[in-house]
C-alpha cells in the first residue's frame, strides 16, 4: 500500500483495521521512504505499507529494499538533451504544435548520459513523447524570466509584477524556479492547473509532461495519452518508477524463495 506520508500518523487506525477485519492472518510493516533515495531526482517520501500471510516479517522485506539505494541523480541530470521550448502564447490552440512550443511525438536523438541509462537501459530510443508546453500569458512568462533558480514568489526581482502580493504569506509558492543543481520538489497532479510552482531552471517557461515523466523516473518511450492537461495528472499521481522498482525487487526475493 502507498500513500502521501501523512498517513503513518493514522498507523494505529490502520492496525486497527487490520485486526478488526482479517484478525492476525497478515504480517504487516510500513516505512516512510524517500524516493531520492533510490536515484529519483525529486524530493519524494512515500508511506509504504508491505503485509503477507506466508510467514514472512516484512521487516526483512524492507531491509532487501534499503539494499537498493543510490545517490540521487539532479534535476539538471533529468532535464539533459531534451531540446529547447518556449511557451505557448496562443491562448485556447491546444492542436498547434511545432520547433517553439513542442510535440506529441517527434523524431529525436537523445544524449546517452548516465541517467538515460538509468530510466531507459540499454536501449536505443528514436521518438521523443510528450514534449509538448502549454499556454503562459505575458505577465507569467515575465516572471518566469526573471526570477533566479531556487527563488519563489517573494523574490525582489518580481515584486513589481507579483499579481498576490497583498497575499505573500499564503502564495510565497505560487511562483517557484526550480534549482537545476539540486532534485526536484515533488511532482503533483496540481500540474495540470498551471506550472507555475516547477518553473524550468534555465528556460521562461513551465516543466513539460516529458520533463515531469524524466522526474518521475519513467522510461522516454511511455506515452501519456489523452487531454494534454491529463498528462501531468498521470505523472503526478504516480509512484516514481525507480521506488517502485526497488520495492518490486525486495518483494519478488521473498516470492522466489517461496
Amino acid at each position: 500500500m502507498e500513500n502521501v506520508k501523512g498517513m503513518a500518523n493514522k498507523i494505529e487506525e490502520i492496525k486497527q483495521n487490520f485486526k478488526d477485519f482479517l484478525g492476525d492472518e497478515y504480517q504487516f510493516d510500513y516505512k516512510l521512504l524517500k524516493a531520492q533515495d533510490y536515484g529519483v531526482p525529486q524530493n519524494r517520501e512515500r508511506f509504504i505499507m508491505i503485509g503477507n500471510r506466508l510467514g514472512i516479517d516484512p521487516k526483512d522485506i524492507f531491509e532487501e529494499i534499503f539494499k537498493q539505494k543510490r545517490p540521487a541523480f539532479t534535476l539538471h541530470d533529468a532535464l539533459e538533451g531534451l531540446p529547447h521550448l518556449e511557451a505557448r502564447k496562443e491562448k485556447g490552440a491546444k492542436n498547434i504544435e511545432n520547433e517553439l512550443s513542442g510535440f506529441t511525438v517527434r523524431d529525436y536523438e537523445y544524449v546517452y548520459s548516465e541517467f538515460y541509462h538509468f530510466i531507459n537501459g540499454d536501449r536505443k530510443i528514436t521518438k521523443l513523447y510528450n514534449h509538448k508546453n502549454r499556454y503562459n500569458n505575458e505577465r507569467d512568462i515575465e516572471i518566469y524570466r526573471r526570477l533566479p533558480q531556487g527563488a519563489n514568489s517573494l523574490h525582489e526581482s518580481i515584486a513589481d509584477i507579483m499579481p498576490y502580493s497583498r497575499r505573500n504569506d499564503i502564495f510565497k509558492d505560487k511562483y517557484f524556479k526550480l534549482d537545476e543543481t539540486q532534485i526536484c520538489k515533488t511532482i503533483t497532479s496540481h500540474m495540470k492547473f498551471d506550472c507555475n510552482m516547477y518553473i524550468h531552471p534555465w528556460e521562461a517557461r513551465g516543466l513539460s509532461p516529458r520533463e515531469a515523466a524524466r522526474i518521475q523516473t519513467f522510461p522516454d518511450d511511455y506515452i501519456l495519452t489523452g487531454a494534454q492537461n491529463l498528462w501531468y495528472a498521470q505523472v503526478g499521481n504516480a509512484v516514481p518508477v525507480k521506488l517502485a522498482r526497488a520495492i518490486g525487487v525486495g518483494i519478488m526475493k521473498f516470492i522466489d524463495k517461496k
